[in-house]
């Protein structure tokens, strides 16, 4: 649910970096996600619950405002469609999320040890 947010940002930027950049954004993609995922997981370990968000659309009946030829204005009934985000607590085995968070951890050190060698080879293969 986050990692997509941090992810848009970067993908719009990516049309615009180097090669280098592109080279390193790519292979750090899965650190940066891990990353987020661990403050997820501490977030929700020092708060004692998870938040979950849920995107909820509605449509609203409003009036609406048009303009005829002869600079006339009138008005008509329009929908208009809004969609928001709500976000409730929820439980969480506090348990299972330690050791969720163990898991991450792990994962996170070996996925530094091989972005760092794969950043080295983008330097390599892409100097500036």
């Amino acid at each position: 649910m986050r990692p997509a947010l941090f992810i848009l940002p970067l993908a719009a930027l990516a049309a615009c970096a180097t090669p280098r950049e592109q080279c390193i954004g790519d292979v750090t993609r899965d650190l940066r996600i891990l990353n987020s995922l661990i403050a997820e997981t501490q977030g929700n370990l020092s708060r004692g619950y998870a938040i979950e968000e849920n995107k909820e659309v509605r449509t609203l009946r409003r009036t609406c405002r048009g303009k005829n030829e002869d600079g006339s204005t009138f008005r008509f009934p329009c929908d208009e469609t809004e969609t928001f985000t709500t976000t409730r607590p929820v439980a969480i085995d506090l348990n299972a999320e330690q050791a969720k968070l163990e898991s991450l951890l792990e994962r996170q050190a070996q996925a530094k040890a091989a972005s760092d060698q794969a950043v080295l080879q983008c330097i390599r293969s892409n100097p500036e």
